[in-house]
């Protein structure tokens, strides 16, 4: 960063939303970044309702809708791309940023970097995945439907398993910059595993195997420090780690709902 206003952040800790305001609130704060009336910001929230999340591009008939109504989960479209996340006992974070010409790996790994310095205050396993799968050939898979059955380079895991789940956008015109939007998931508890149930799959076998995954390939803040992790605590050592690995400041954090 160039200067000493480059570093100068918002945050916006906006508490609990349903899944439409929270990608609404996403999508305008990217917008509201490119046209320059905010500066680069970190919006940290919940979810009320529970709801489920599928990426830019994935079918509806993933999810079982039936399921989702008899569990009060709302059903959302988020603006970026990835698979099925079930939103429940978690942080979710987002960031807007300018580019400045950086890549998406770049991207993805700076902002991983974060992460896992505030994540690591809390749990000194926590470090981020460096071998990359192939997703081509995977998400051909009924299996490959939820986000956290596979980790890509950079995301964020303790001893291997998968912690935070994160999906990347870019939006660009011949007008304005290019702006990155990410977002994603902090396990801070068990009640991800339910995405098992809701999903719309052709049998037993894979549903099982799915949930075998989700077990096996995920971990959570709370079983792995072996005490309940809060959503406040959480909150406060992302924002540090942030603004330590990045070398920002957060000029100013809001409370409210945009």
């Amino acid at each position: 960063m160039s200067d000493s206003s480059d570093r100068l952040w918002h945050c916006i800790e906006s508490g609990f939303c349903t899944g439409t305001q929270n990608m609404e609130q996403d999508i305008a704060l990217a917008q509201r970044l490119q046209r320059g009336e905010i500066p680069p910001t970190l919006r940290l929230y919940g979810w009320k309702p529970w709801a489920v999340s599928l990426g830019y591009n994935q079918s509806e008939l993933d999810i079982d809708k039936d399921k989702c109504s008899e569990f009060g989960i709302e059903i959302v479209r988020r603006p970026t791309g990835g698979r099925a996340v079930l939103h429940a006992n978690e942080l979710t974070y987002s960031i807007v940023m300018a580019s400045g010409g950086k890549g998406i790996t770049e991207t993805y790994s700076m902002i991983s970097k974060a992460l896992v310095a505030g994540l690591s205050k809390l749990c000194a396993d926590v470090a981020y995945e460096t071998s990359q799968p192939n997703f081509q050939a995977f998400y051909k898979k009924q299996e490959s439907i939820p986000c956290f059955s596979a980790s890509a380079r950079y995301e964020v895991q303790i001893n291997g398993k998968k912690l935070v789940g994160s999906a990347q956008r870019r939006f660009s015109s011949e007008q304005f910059p290019e702006i990155v939007l990410q977002h994603g998931s902090i396990l801070l508890g068990k009640e991800h595993r339910l995405l098992a149930e809701i999903l719309h799959v052709e049998n037993n076998s894979i549903k099982e195997k799915i949930m075998n995954d989700i077990d096996n390939k995920t971990i959570d803040l709370s079983s792995a420090l072996g005490r309940i992790v809060t959503f406040e605590e959480t909150t406060s050592i992302v924002r540090t780690g942030f603004e330590e690995a990045m070398n920002i400041h957060f000029e100013k954090t809001i409370e409210a709902v945009l």
